[in-house]
């Protein structure tokens, strides 16, 4: 893992919230994904219409938290498309299997159902809403995407950008509370990292959203359906009453929004991405020597569709 920017996550708090999920259906909780994330998911999706390939088969990194209604809207896109679902642990893929199940009548129940398992050949697309941002070794996961695709297919993510808390961050400074969440990695970093596994022609922008709440309890609340704190130096303990309290005050007075008295208001950097995979090189030496047929499959790969 780099250590020398962003992410800073602990990988056992990583492990942890991402096994969350199958916790939750074993107590029968019914999953659902975060209204951010389904937001994300719909704003993502509008993208696809400046993709001029349509895939014959793609991939859902994650669905149960990146969107269950974004992976509808990718459906109905997509209709005719292979559609397959990984879920990492795989330990959460019975959530996945409740969230999606559907009634023994229903048409969506046999018309080319979703296949949770990994698919048997690399896939057009790889689809990856709001996780990047969770993983203690982004690399090695935008590795191994870059391997579930293949030539000529694209990615899409989206993450949380740096600028996501910006206001928390700086009231946990003041207070001397220590980290609230562990940072967040700068687009310009992700698309290295993209051209660092092998992809081609990064894309990356960001937008800011700005969400209000009724009161800090449900602020709070919204915010751990996001994710937790993996930060390796969060406090250690647990808080006390007396520190909730304060906390709360301290948010209805710092996050007030003045526009919308009564209301708070936290902003998030949200940082759009998508790269394809290119044709494999052919490595060159100071002399090399390639077959007719190597030369004409290379230039198949490289002319356009």
């Amino acid at each position: 893992m780099n250590t020398q920017r962003p992410p800073t996550i602990d990988p056992l708090a990583a492990d942890r919230w991402a096994a969350l999920a199958a916790k939750d259906a074993a107590l029968g909780n019914a999953p659902a994904s975060p209204w951010l994330h389904e937001e994300v998911a719909r704003r993502m999706e509008e993208r696809l219409q400046w993709i001029v390939k349509t895939p014959r088969h793609w991939l859902h990194w994650q669905a149960l938290r990146g969107g269950l209604q974004g992976h509808q809207l990718l459906r109905k896109r997509y209709p005719q498309a292979l559609c397959y679902l990984l879920q990492d642990p795989p330990a959460t893929e019975p959530a996945l299997r409740q969230a999606l199940a559907q009634p023994w009548w229903s048409p969506a129940r046999w018309k080319n159902p979703p296949r949770l398992y990994a698919p048997p050949e690399p896939v057009d697309l790889v689809w990856a809403n709001m996780a990047l941002h969770m993983a203690a070794d982004p690399q090695a996961l935008i590795n191994r995407w870059y391997e579930l695709l293949q030539t000529d297919g694209f990615l899409m993510f989206s993450c949380l950008g740096p600028d996501t808390l910006a206001e928390i961050r700086a009231l946990y400074t003041r207070e001397g509370w220590g980290a609230p969440a562990h940072e967040f990695t700068d687009m310009h970093d992700w698309g290295d990292m993209l051209v660092q596994a092998g992809f081609a022609e990064p894309v990356m922008d960001m937008e800011r959203i700005t969400l209000n709440f009724s009161s800090p309890e449900t602020l709070l609340a919204e915010l751990r359906t996001l994710g937790r704190n993996l930060h390796p130096q969060r406090f250690a303990g647990l808080r006390g009453r007396a520190w909730r309290c304060a906390l709360g005050e301290t948010l209805a007075r710092t996050q007030a929004d003045p526009s919308s008295p009564g209301r708070l208001r936290l902003r998030f950097e949200i940082i759009y991405g998508h790269a394809f995979k290119p044709p494999p090189r052919i490595a060159l030496q100071a002399q090399t020597t390639i077959s007719l047929d190597q030369m004409r499959g290379s230039l198949r790969q490289r002319s356009p569709p």
